[in-house]
């Protein structure tokens, strides 16, 4: 796990020392060492984590004759399988990292090699021959890939922060990506918070030469379900398999492997198969509503490894705040996101490697709003034009016990649901912001709703979160957090091989009106106690909505609610009334609140704040 950097050389002997300040602010993401590669057209720098050939996988890394370097951040965990290969057709290599194998195979396959891989990879690769750039990421977005224009200047890299140690860098503030933020609580396009610069999206690959890009995806989920009879503990054997294969895959690694572990059954199902010795918990405070520790102690006896805990003080929550929006490069208002920081924070001090479970909802159908459409089947009785009719006029009502059951039946999964977040409506934002351009959240889901039009309803919000929540939240904040304490944090859920599986796996074996991930939790309970494979999903639970009631808390966001920031971008008498409408109890929006005080503190870390 590594960060990188690069730009094309418009800056002659200027490039090397603008080079050396952009990789200063990555080094969190490899501290081991570093190199550079500099000629008159292109700079590329790279920090290094060294995981796999501790003493030879540097890089940049080069072909044979030199002429192509490449720059690398992930882990592709076939290479070995790619190096045979590749040596079979003369290749050869220098190195025993997994590196090394992009650059022969991207010499060997082109573009081709691409879809060949099993990991998380971003990486890019300068051909001076051809003088042209050749970039990549993996199919989910495990790992970011930034890029900006200004005139002549093309940069990219791991994280936008290392493009303003460029000249040719302006900060300026993207307010389309505000007003979409406002809804998804996430920057949910390839857009970023910065004007000039994008995001590759997962599953792409792009081309570089004269200063035009071309972009290309290479892959897309394609939920089919098999129809040939398997039951549900057909799916539960291949699934329990199909895990355990990839945990092992996972593992590999030169340094020790750890594991986060809540009391939930993603992280204890992939901690249980990967029998390492130490385990990560995170809590707050001595309620368990908020506080796993006890349960995952408990667990961590059950399989017989170490688990290291602590429990976060809202004070501490509350002052890395800052120091967490800066390093996610653009603001989310995920509070999971500083539980995520601060169990990366105690990992880092005893591993260099940890597994996760991040992308097991997505993909087996975990989170409860998918249940949703399978609410209440007798509603479906009554005509669908009249169901219709009342859908339409329960989005107008207030938020109601019922209401939202009205909505979610009588309206298509288009209309109503944008992802497991959905903060201000159009309506709202146009109330609260002083300059609303963004257009409605739901057109901005169309696009994915429209590729699996075909499908059923609980499907088409699975394939809407696969790429767009859990590339805008759960994969941003799982690299950022881990990355700002040089820790790898490796998915074993998200791997191609589970995929193949999971999007042939029937509605009747993912989710019912009565649980979730049936089939999952069906491979999970061989190797679970019942408590735990049975255990219904949390996340990171934080006490967010506690704390906004309380005087310190309440008047460190009010001051922030009547900054000159707020006051630049917002009605800030309508952010006061929210604040003071959830400490008086007439409403919980602590998510609201959260969601612009997000913004604001990010704001001043990257537009008042000197790093």
């Amino acid at each position: 796990m590594c960060g990188y950097v690069g730009f094309t050389n418009t800056l002659g002997e200027k490039a090397e020392p603008c080079l050396n300040g952009m990789m200063n602010k990555i080094v969190h993401r490899g501290p081991d060492s570093e190199g550079k590669y500099i000629d008159d057209r292109i700079a590329l720098g790279f920090r290094r984590l060294s995981i796999i050939d501790l003493g030879g996988g540097d890089q940049p890394l080069y072909n044979e004759d030199g002429t192509m370097a490449l720059v690398f951040n992930g882990e592709i965990y076939n290479f070995k399988q790619i190096r045979a290969e590749l040596l079979k057709r003369g290749h050869v290599f220098k190195t025993h990292s997994d590196s090394e194998v992009l650059v022969h195979g991207y010499e060997e396959f082109g573009e081709k090699l691409v879809p060949m891989l099993r990991g998380m990879f971003s990486f890019v690769i300068w051909d001076k021959t051809k003088e042209t750039l050749f970039g990549a990421r993996d199919p989910f977005g495990i790992k970011p890939l930034y890029y900006a224009e200004f005139g002549d200047t093309f940069m990219f890299g791991s994280e936008i922060k290392s493009f303003t140690a460029h000249p040719d860098f302006k900060a300026e503030l993207n307010e389309n990506a505000l007003s979409n933020y406002l809804s998804f609580q996430y920057s949910p396009t390839e857009e970023t918070f910065f004007n000039h610069v994008f995001k590759l999206p997962p599953a792409h690959y792009f081309t570089f030469k004269n200063g035009n890009m071309q972009r290309t995806r290479y892959w897309r989920p394609e939920f089919n379900a098999d129809t040939d009879g398997k039951t549900l503990d057909d799916y539960a054997d291949l699934v329990d398999d199909a895990i355990k294969e990839s945990v092992e895959a996972h593992k590999i690694s030169d340094v020790e492997v750890g594991s986060f572990l809540s009391s939930g059954i993603d992280s204890s199902y992939i901690a249980a198969s990967a029998n390492v010795d130490k385990t990560f918990t995170v809590g707050f405070g001595e309620d368990e509503k908020y506080n796993e520790i006890s349960y995952a102690k408990e667990f961590a006896e059950f399989i017989n490894t170490e688990n290291i805990a602590k429990v976060i003080t809202p004070e501490e929550y509350w002052s890395e705040f800052p120091h967490i929006q800066y390093q996610m490069d653009e603001p989310l208002a995920d509070p999971a996101a500083v539980p995520l920081y601060f169990v990366s924070k105690l990992a880092s001090q005893y591993v260099k490697v940890v597994l996760s479970g991040e992308g097991a909802d997505e993909l087996f159908g975990g989170y409860k709003i998918y249940a949703a459409p399978l609410a209440c089947p007798k509603f479906n009785k009554i005509p669908r034009p009249l169901r219709r009719l009342i859908g339409k006029i329960a989005l107008h009502l207030p938020k109601v016990h019922g209401v939202n059951f009205l909505v979610r039946r009588g309206n298509p999964v288009e209309d109503w649901f944008i992802g497991n977040a959905n903060i201000f409506s159009k309506k709202e934002r146009k109330k609260l912001l002083l300059h609303d351009n963004g257009v409605a959240p739901k057109e901005l889901c169309h696009k994915f709703y429209s590729e699996v039009s075909d499908k059923d309803q609980v499907t088409r919000m699975q394939y809407l979160d696969i790429n767009m929540w859990m590339m805008g939240d759960i994969l941003l904040k799982a690299d950022k957090m881990s990355m700002s304490h040089s820790l790898e944090l490796r998915v074993p859920f998200l791997d191609k091989e589970i995929m193949k599986l999971a999007q042939t796996i029937p509605l009747d074996c993912r989710v019912n009106m009565k649980n979730t991930k049936l089939a999952l939790r069906k491979a999970a309970a061989k190797t679970l106690p019942q408590k735990t494979s049975e255990k219904p999903k949390l996340g990171f639970p934080v006490p967010i909505r506690v704390w906004l009631k309380e005087d310190k808390y309440y008047e460190l966001v009010k001051s922030e609610f009547l900054s000159n920031t707020a006051k630049k971008y917002f009605n800030t008498r309508e952010l006061v009334k929210l604040l003071d409408g959830h400490r008086e109890g007439k409403a919980d929006n602590s998510r609201k609140i959260w969601t612009v005080y997000t913004f604001l503190v990010w704001y001043k870390q990257y537009f008042t704040e000197v790093h």
